[in-house]
């Protein structure tokens, strides 16, 4: 794990088609610093898998607004403020996979394990199964659901220490966890660093094994 001094430091090696995982739920626990400075940084053609399709002009969203963004796959696509997201896909700039949400966390949660598919219920029956392999299971139809891995996850948490073990704050947490374990390079932006063994270890829910770099941006993450 490195700490490294800045956003524009830790995204400067992602490349063009990358998949990117993006935590957060809504604006709770999205990294608006490190998503500014992948705009910044330039790489285009991406993949992104989130909870949201972004929110109002600001993090997921102005990225979205770059067109740096060739397919989302997400759970919530559309809300109030989802008007970026909403004019590209009706003018058909974006791609777009709709996951159920707990499919969307399994399906993540799968890649960190090692677990290449698996079959679940939801969405069985629907559109949302269309193409995709089924099967009965005790006399209910399960969809085959293929696990999520990235190529870079970035989180926002609220504190790490100088390890890169990690805590999150209350509803901030939500897809960091998992996100953190499905990709090949994770990055976490957090308020702040403590030193080694300030944190509670009952109350770290991402290890350092999982994190590869650290970047610390003030404020309340």
């Amino acid at each position: 794990m490195t700490t490294v001094c800045s956003a524009t430091e830790a995204v400067a090696d992602i490349a063009d088609g990358s998949t990117v995982l993006v935590s957060g739920f809504g604006m709770a626990g999205m990294p608006v610093e490190l998503i500014d400075a992948l705009i910044s940084q330039g790489a285009t053609d991406l993949t992104v898998v989130s909870n949201n399709a972004g929110n109002g002009d600001t993090g997921l969203a102005a990225l979205l607004a770059k067109r740096r963004v060739r397919k989302m796959i997400c759970s919530f696509p559309r809300q109030f403020d989802s008007w970026v997201f909403d004019g590209l896909y009706r003018s058909g700039e974006i791609e777009l996979e709709v996951v159920p949400q707990g499919t969307l966390a399994e399906r993540l949660r799968a890649a960190g394990a090692g677990i290449p598919a698996f079959f679940c219920p939801t969405g069985a029956g629907t559109m949302l199964a269309d193409g995709k392999e089924t099967r009965e299971i005790d006399g209910r139809l399960h969809v085959l659901e293929y696990a999520l891995p990235g190529d870079v996850a970035l989180v926002g948490a609220h504190r790490a220490d100088r390890l890169g073990n990690v805590v999150y704050r209350k509803t901030a947490r939500n897809f960091g966890p998992v996100m953190a374990t499905a990709a090949r390079t994770t990055i976490v932006q957090v308020a702040d660093v403590v030193a080694t063994g300030q944190l509670d270890p009952e109350a770290i829910v991402t290890p350092s094994i999982f994190v590869d770099r650290i970047v610390p941006v003030g404020g309340q993450a």
